[in-house]
């Protein structure tokens, strides 16, 4: 009996293993939740990407807003002659006998 009084209260070995497994997933899932492929990392990345995706969006629908007008300009329903002469002058690098060309 006075052998029993003399050993100290301590967590078996199994329960220490039990503890530190518990711990290893419990850091892993936080580390996957921070950086992992749904994590909060790869959100903010994807929302500052989708940011830059949505200017270029605009940008392109600028730019093919301006190619239907021109498209539109030369089209045989409505003949804008003016940017005709524009242009016809500017693919074949002619001049008017009135224009002056500065280099």
């Amino acid at each position: 009996m006075g052998q029993h009084m003399n050993e100290t209260n301590r967590p078996g070995l199994g329960t220490l293993i039990y503890f530190l497994l518990t711990l290893m997933m419990g850091l892993y899932f936080m580390f996957a939740a921070i950086q992992g492929d749904y994590g909060v990392f790869k959100r903010a990345e994807v929302a500052a990407e989708r940011a830059e995706l949505t200017v270029e969006l605009a940008a392109l629908q600028a730019e093919v807003a301006v190619m239907e007008n021109l498209t539109k300009r030369l089209s045989d329903d409505f003949l804008d002659i003016d940017l005709l002469d524009s242009q016809v002058r500017d693919v074949l690098g002619m001049v008017r006998t009135d224009e002056i060309v500065i280099e």
